[in-house]
């Protein structure tokens, strides 16, 4: 006996058509901002990497709208295979990104052929994506034909909206008050599923999915429900056996190849595994690629680094790892064969081998300008490890510490590899911490201190531009006592010449016209030699202030060096004409550097 197939009212055909509409619109425009946001992280750059991919998604979309005109004449099947391969493209375009950013390419190849290889996905994307729209309208078009097509679920909430807006219109348009059907219905009802699903697309990414689950399970979710557009609109229209209503007279009929179908199943399937063990994948894949990262800032193959934790708060990404000298000769950067180091994004924070002298050479040094009592205010910027402040209670200052991750602080209180270093200065009783942005705590304070210490990520991307602007900068020597001073570490003017121009011109246009600058000391190798570490600078309106005294200061690293730090004196903040400042309003992207490690270093 013939089993009788499932009957669906008619209305249903137009509904899941406008439904298909809007969820494939959600997907191709929150893969737009997945894409964006990718390549920002590995390129930099936020307006450059979003207006470029927004740029060629769209033209994609157009390409893609023109060569369906190439398609064959009521294959509908098409549809499916374009959700088919969307869902296939976007993670593997995701994850081929991923590994040309993890490579080293031979120098021959122009950097510009990785910047255009990279962006090959949101083309194919597009271009697929392109293909939907005009897909969707000539179906519902086919389907408008039908006798008892009239009453649709979306017609009815489109009649809702339809009616109070042809009032308003009337007012500066011509409107048409009959109720007759017109292509402009059929096309308009389309489109609005189409707009509404981009919007739809933008709140689940930014408010839903990336801020949830993260960047890397947000575009297998997205795949997954490419998928599931892919099988239900088999399912509806399909006159194979898997096709629900494949005795149902209709316009719309589909025939899916039997392997594509499966495939399909196959990889929804999938996805729903890797969606359902999101936090696996995504640490899987984010310590590839750091892993990767690091490396690229030694030699070739001579450091093998191992992520022994990685967790992402609301602010950043806090990376432990160990690194280990692989390499043939000896180790020159660090004096064990391994040590452990702490990161926050892309910014390394801590290796064991400098963790003290940077710390010293950050609170140390400068406070010999400054008397060692708690008359003597210090505001901290930025210490979410505490290990700053623990240098400032040695001398015995009062301290106002500003960190806006409290998450971050919180780990760094209890973890052992911090509390080494730190001794509970959480507790110092001079000590006020304030839990909130830098820009806020300094518009709404009216204190002003004798010194400033920036302990912050370095410049590594478009994030931190506002710790490195004219503003920020500005906002500092408002809250400077008479004889106050910012003192924080930077980058060396020769591995990177362009940031330090482009910084000392930020610094000095936000009246900073004074500058001492030193060095940490440490032993690098471990034989006892003593090593140039961190470059630290302390900037001032003018010369008139205290300088660095290392005689009769109470610490012994100060005290050991005392001969490199007895000519420290105020200089005047070089200035550099043809380069601009950072602004917040104006960025200066050569503020910003690159760690990769390259020959010329």
């Amino acid at each position: 006996m013939k089993r009788p197939s499932l009957r669906f009212p008619r209305f249903a055909t137009q509904s899941l058509l406008h439904f298909e509409a809007l969820l494939v619109s959600l997907c191709s425009f929150a893969y737009e901002l997945v894409y964006s946001e990718l390549l920002t992280v590995m390129y930099g750059g936020a307006v450059v990497q979003y207006g470029l991919t927004i740029g060629l998604f769209f033209c994609s979309l157009g390409l893609g709208s023109f060569l369906v005109r190439q398609f064959a004449d009521q294959q509908y099947s098409n549809f499916f295979r374009a959700e088919l391969y969307l869902a296939v493209v976007a993670p593997v375009g995701f994850i081929f990104v991923f590994w040309l950013n993890g490579i080293t390419l031979p120098s021959a190849i122009p950097p510009i052929l990785e910047q255009v290889a990279a962006r090959l996905p949101v083309v194919v994307i597009g271009v697929l994506s392109g293909f939907e729209l005009p897909l969707l309208l000539s179906m519902v078009e086919a389907e408008s034909e039908s006798p008892d097509s009239g009453a649709t679920p979306t017609r009815w909430l489109l009649t809702a909206v339809s009616r109070p807006g042809r009032r308003i219109l009337s007012v500066l348009f011509h409107t048409d008050s009959s109720s007759e059907t017109t292509d402009y219905e059929t096309y308009s009802t389309v489109l609005a599923m189409d707009y509404l699903g981009g919007l739809a697309g933008a709140f689940v990414f930014v408010f839903g999915l990336y801020p949830r689950l993260g960047l890397i399970p947000t575009v297998f979710v997205l795949a997954f429900l490419n998928g599931i557009a892919a099988l239900g609109f088999a399912a509806r229209f399909s006159d194979r056996r898997w096709g629900l209503y494949r005795s149902e007279s209709r316009q719309v009929v589909t025939r899916e190849r039997k392997a594509l179908f499966l495939a399909c199943v196959l990889i929804t399937g999938g996805y729903a595994g890797v969606v359902v063990n999101h936090d696996s994948v995504d640490e899987q894949l984010s310590e590839y690629y750091l892993s990767n990262l690091i490396e690229q800032e030694h030699p070739p193959e001579t450091v093998d680094a191992t992520i022994t934790e990685h967790e992402t708060t609301q602010y950043q990404q806090l990376v432990k790892y160990e690194r280990e000298w692989t390499g043939d000769g000896s180790n020159r950067v660090f004096p064990s064969q391994n040590e452990t180091c702490f990161r926050l994004d892309t910014a390394i924070q801590l290796c064991e081998s400098w963790a003290e002298s940077y710390h010293r050479g950050l609170v140390d040094v400068p406070m010999t300008m400054y008397a060692n009592s708690p008359e003597t205010d210090v505001l901290l910027v930025g210490g979410g490890d505490w290990i700053a402040a623990d240098r400032l209670r040695n001398h015995s200052v009062s301290v106002d510490h500003v960190d806006i991750d409290g998450e971050f602080m919180d780990k760094a209180r209890t973890d052992p590899y911090f509390r080494q270093y730190h001794n509970d200065a959480y507790e110092y009783d001079r000590l006020t911490t304030y839990e909130m942005d830098i820009y806020r705590y300094l518009q709404q304070s009216q204190t002003e201190y004798d010194l400033i210490l920036l302990d912050l990520p370095g410049a590594t991307n478009d994030d931190l531009l506002p710790l490195y602007s004219t503003e920020f900068y500005s906002l500092l020597n408002t809250h400077l006592a008479e004889d106050g001073a910012v003192a924080t570490w930077g980058y060396s003017e020769y591995a990177y010449p362009e940031h330090h121009q482009t910084y000392m011109e930020t610094v000095r246009d936000a009246g900073f016209r004074s500058y001492q600058s030193y060095r940490s000391h440490y032993d690098a190798t471990g034989d006892g030699s003593d090593n140039l570490g961190e470059q630290f600078y302390i900037f001032a309106p003018d010369d008139e202030r205290p300088t660095i005294t290392p005689s009769g200061n109470t610490s012994e690293y100060v005290t050991t060096h005392k001969t490199e730090y007895a000519d420290t004196d105020w200089r005047p903040t070089p200035r550099y004409e043809n380069r601009q400042p950072n602004s917040v309003f104006h960025p200066n992207r050569h503020i910003i550097i690159d760690t990769t490690y390259s020959n010329d270093d």
